[in-house]
């Protein structure tokens, strides 16, 4: 049984003595943003009553594929309710008309009728999110004369930085306002990406997800999907197209931002430890630039706009590779579209879209630092040489039996044929011929500086950073987990404080920033289905939590009552708590982080450019400093394992 997580945290808060120090401070919220208006408390009464009663009269339609459609309305009501996201007397309509909306496509959908799944125009629907179970809305605009029984290309529009946009809020606005972009020709989809976190981390998720449940309930074309944004939209426009360029048929980024430092104006004297400047990487865009090579792309600016900044310093990205981006720039326009220069922009994004993606282009691009972004058409990283330094593929059929490619910093690849069975490869000057009976995956391997080749993938030994499993942190948050609360308690009070303290300030984060729910038990809860199906989230110390006592000696981490080790740090257990993402011990295809949700917190959110991760793959924090909004604790070491997940 997955449990509140509340509750859960009650158990461990009243299970420890109490300590004679003080309680650590609450962390002011940012996001979303605080209210100054008060909702009658007769009004609550009534929206709290109604929310339970839709929750009750719709728990029936929980398996239901549809459920999603109809609970997002709850959750929007819920959620406002709870963080007091109702920013005006007006918004109680917009309460109102959420909790009718639940109700009355909850009847339908009891009578096996789903007349939304059918309907032109605006349509607000939802799908249930595999990284926390959670239901998620997003938008759809459909053109009435839209003939949906042939494919049909898809926009997807990021929207801009919405402080207050909430569930509540954005549900009101799509069913109420068609958006910048109405193609009369194509459906266009409006993500909601979690709010407010810059399609990052789970946000980024979610417009994939999306992507994939339109693809389930209509026609439409893979080949001419097309990705753009504005503002907050055109930041996540610039690294989602940059991160998964195969996905899109052309992509259109509206001002925004495209890295971190130039654009908050950082000078060297005052940038950050060497390790975050490290996981900048994770979302500039410049440091996956050759990756837009795959597709056309148009980017525009206004010309008074201080977002100009975005696309100048990607026009720097692209002529250092010997490209020229192609940006349009509206007249004496400051942060919004000039409208005949959207007219030519959409006029060009037509023609990319009509003339459609090549599903097996013949050359093929990849730069990027991680493998987390390391797949392109049919080219895919299974190994670096180092992470974090410059990796990049060139890969090119020059003709039906030759393939030509060169490589940095990679040391594994998979390469997709396609239909080409007998033909001779040449890499970084190393030669051979490949003869296939049928089309199959080629594995490209180097050793001793030379590439050779087999039709299967033969697993480096021992525990090796493979795609979508090396780090950081933050990365564990990206697909399905489960966090892990402890069913003791550490005799060390300062220790439990501070873990009593960070799983709730995870709990409360998720749900208020993240736009979701944590699945969560108790250590001795977890079964040997929750360790195949997820990341483990687990909190407490080996004393406290078994999960973690029966991980430890697995984990380059020496952690006891007296000393805390990893690399070449050794500190006192008193005072200091080790955080870390590894290959859980007891299944290597999913991770087990220690103590930590995302490292990006409260004062970072006062920017989308700012929500990056924080800290690496493991760090080891000195908890005399109480948990703030910049940080869990004083990080006195802080790094990355090495390829083998060695410190």
């Amino acid at each position: 049984m997955i449990r509140p997580l509340v509750c859960l945290l009650l158990v461990s808060f009243f299970g420890t003595s109490v300590s004679a120090q003080d309680p650590i401070k609450p962390i002011p919220r940012r996001l979303p943003a605080q209210s100054d208006y008060q909702l009658p408390a007769e009004t609550r009464e009534k929206l709290e009553k109604r929310v339970q009663e839709v929750e009750k009269a719709n728990a029936s339609l929980a398996n239901d594929p549809l459920f999603a459609d109809v609970d997002i309305y709850r959750k929007a009501v819920e959620y406002a309710l709870r963080n007091n996201e109702f920013y005006g007397a007006g918004d109680i309509k917009k309460a109102q008309a959420c909790l009718t909306m639940a109700q009355n496509r909850g009847e339908q959908l009891k009578k096996g009728e789903a007349p939304w799944t059918e309907q032109n125009g605006l349509v607000v629907r939802g799908y249930t999110s595999d990284i926390d179970g959670s239901v998620q809305p997003y938008g759809l605009v459909i053109p009435q004369e839209l003939d949906l029984t042939k494919p049909q290309p898809l926009y997807i529009w990021l929207h801009g930085r919405g402080d207050k946009a909430t569930d509540m809020h954005f549900i009101h606005e799509r069913s109420t306002k068609a958006g910048q972009i109405t193609p009369s020709d194509a459906i266009v989809v409006h993500p909601f990406g979690r709010q407010c976190i810059g399609f990052k981390s789970a946000g980024e998720i979610d417009v994939l997800d999306v992507v994939e449940e339109v693809k389930k309930h209509y026609n439409i074309d893979d080949q001419r999907i097309v990705l753009m944004g504005f503002s907050m939209g055109g930041a996540g426009c610039w690294h989602i197209g940059a991160h998964y360029a195969e996905d899109f048929v052309a992509m259109s980024p509206g001002a925004g931002f495209a890295e971190t430092a130039r654009y908050q104006g950082l000078k060297p004297e005052n940038y950050p430890p060497e390790y975050e400047q490290t996981l900048w990487k994770v979302y500039d865009v410049p440091n996956y630039t050759t990756n837009l090579f795959n597709l056309p792309v148009v980017a525009y600016s206004g010309e008074n706009d201080k977002q100009i900044q975005a696309a100048r310093v990607m026009e720097e990205a692209f002529q250092k590779e010997g490209h020229e981006l192609t940006h349009l720039i509206g007249p004496k326009m400051g942060h919004k579209y000039a409208p005949e220069t959207l007219e030519q922009l959409l006029k060009m994004i037509k023609a990319a879209r009509d003339a459609g993606q090549d599903a097996y282009p013949s050359n093929v691009t990849i730069q990027t630092p991680t493998l987390r972004y390391g797949k392109m058409h049919w080219v895919e990283l299974l190994e670096l040489t180092r992470h974090w330094e410059d990796s990049r593929v060139g890969a090119l059929w020059k003709s039906d039996n030759e393939l030509y490619i060169v490589t940095r910093n990679v040391d594994k690849m998979k390469v997709d044929p396609g239909t080409h069975k007998k033909f001779e490869v040449e890499i970084d000057g190393d030669k051979f011929s490949v003869d296939l009976p049928e089309p199959k995956d080629l594995i490209l391997a180097k050793a001793d500086g030379h590439w050779t080749f087999a039709l299967q993938e033969i697993a480096s030994e021992g525990l090796h950073k493979t795609p979508g499993l090396q780090g950081p942190i933050d990365d564990a948050l990206l697909s399905p987990f489960l966090v892990v609360l402890p069913s003791g308690k550490s005799s060390n009070e300062q220790v439990q404080r501070w873990v009593d303290f960070e799983s709730q300030h995870l709990a409360d984060r998720w749900q208020a920033l993240f736009r979701g729910k944590l699945r969560t038990k108790l250590d001795k809860e977890v079964t040997a289905e929750d360790i195949q199906k997820y990341n483990l989230i687990c909190w407490g110390t080996p004393e406290s939590n078994s999960l973690i006592k029966k991980t430890i000696d697995d984990l380059p981490l020496t952690w006891d009552a007296k000393e805390v080790s990893l690399g070449d740090t050794k500190v006192d257990a008193e005072n200091h708590v080790p955080v870390m993402i590894y290959p859980n011990p007891l299944n290597p295809q999913k991770y087990l982080v220690l103590n930590s949700g995302p490292t990006f917190r409260e004062d970072h959110d006062r920017t989308n450019s700012l929500q990056n991760p924080k800290l690496p793959d493991w760090a080891i924090f000195d908890i005399r400093q109480d948990p703030n909004g910049s940080s869990a604790g004083k990080v006195i070491a802080a790094d990355f394992f090495d390829e083998a997940w060695q410190p």
